[in-house]
């Protein structure tokens, strides 16, 4: 997604209860995972391992995802907690391809040469690594107001239509198990509360909803009419 377009997509694209639709923006493949061993050690290497959405690599950035801001932060500062300030150089939290070159060293456990006689601070006349500012990430405009609010306004945003759409995607089979493990979940709650959820399965899907009461033994137009009746009876008092 474009970054001008984040500003006037139907919905707020950094929203973590929504998704992007993959037919206004298709996947794309940027790499592969390939998993092809178990671990040898399992203490080194899974023990060991210190992930965090705040290691990148040039070319990928971080969004503004509220939830991913907050990761950025918490994740590395868990590590440190958990292994250690030199976590980092452990072998399977290093770079295999490359060496990644900077002044961090000393602390607890430090086991790696720690940078040797070269020195620990930059600039310097030693040849020691730079910084290399065709990687720096490019500026975001910042404008608008900062308060303390809700995240959205039910009122403007729509909590049912992306349900809806995702119900729609599925074939036949996949309906009926999702409504099978519905029914099967809340087939013991008392009849009130059953009612109440369905009328939510309604919002998403009119389908959805009468798969869910069919299944709990509900007869909708049983229930309205004596909803009506009820309505009647309190408008009278």
């Amino acid at each position: 997604m474009p970054v001008d377009e984040a500003y006037n997509y139907r919905y707020n694209p950094f929203d973590v209860t929504k998704v992007w639709s993959h037919r206004d923006y298709p996947l794309i493949e940027i790499g592969r995972m390939v998993l092809n061993r178990n671990p040898v050690n399992y203490f080194a290497e899974v023990e060991q391992v210190a992930f965090s959405p705040s290691n990148v690599v040039p070319g990928i950035e971080f969004s503004p995802d509220r939830m991913l801001q907050g990761r950025l932060f918490a994740y590395p500062d868990a590590q440190r907690y958990r292994l250690g300030i030199n976590h980092t150089s452990l072998p399977i939290n290093c770079p295999f391809a490359t060496k990644a070159n900077n002044y961090q060293r000393d602390g607890l456990m430090s086991f790696d040469g720690n940078g040797g006689s070269t020195p620990n601070y930059g600039p310097n006349s030693h040849g020691g690594p730079v910084q290399a500012p065709q990687y720096a990430e490019h500026s975001e405009p910042v404008n608008g107001r900062i308060e303390r609010t809700a995240t959205y306004s039910h009122a403007e945003d729509n909590d049912f239509v992306q349900a809806g759409e995702l119900y729609r995607l599925m074939s036949d089979a996949e309906k009926a198990r999702l409504v099978s493990n519905i029914v099967g979940h809340i087939s013991a709650a008392q009849r009130p509360t059953q009612l109440r959820q369905i009328c939510h399965f309604f919002r998403a899907d009119a389908d959805y909803g009468k798969r869910v009461a069919q299944g709990l033994g509900i007869d909708l137009e049983q229930e309205m009419g004596r909803l009506s009746r009820r309505q009647e009876t309190l408008e009278t008092v």
